[in-house]
């Protein structure tokens, strides 16, 4: 039987990493946007709103960011039934909207990060590029210590 779970989780440092990635995505296709990097509990690490960005999406990036973080999938597929369901019975918390995706590193999800502001492609777009700016960061770091 096993006790305990060895587990990585998301950094400070590395929050910042993916918020830097994905503002540098926003700004590259001239959407401003709302971005939320939580941890593994759903809590937040980082948060900002780029200027011209639209004020209520803090909130629904937030939603992406907890909803991706508890569901370990990417948020915008569930079926609308499902999604109507998840909306109501979590007060709202939990969303459907595309631009939430789970932040996962060998194997472990490690935070979540949420878009918003754009369109759910822009959003889905920006959440990918602050992952992959943290991957190749992992990478570059990994060279530098062989």
């Amino acid at each position: 039987m096993k006790y305990l779970h060895q587990t990585v989780e998301l950094s400070s440092a590395g929050a910042l990493v993916v918020l830097h990635g994905a503002m540098t995505k926003a700004e590259e296709i001239g959407v401003p946007q709302c971005i939320v990097v939580v941890d593994r509990g759903g809590n937040l690490l980082v948060f900002v709103r780029m200027d011209g960005a639209k004020v209520l999406s803090q909130i629904s990036a937030t939603q992406k960011a907890v909803t991706a973080i508890s569901s370990r999938v990417a948020t915008g597929g569930m079926p609308e039934e499902l999604a109507l369901k998840l909306g109501i019975t979590t007060a709202g918390q939990m969303t459907n909207l595309p631009g939430g995706l789970p932040i996962i590193l060998d194997g472990q999800v490690v935070g979540a990060i949420g878009i918003g502001s754009g369109t759910g492609e822009q959003d889905v777009i920006v959440a990918q590029a602050g992952i992959d700016a943290l991957s190749a960061a992992i990478a570059q770091g990994n060279e530098q210590h062989q």
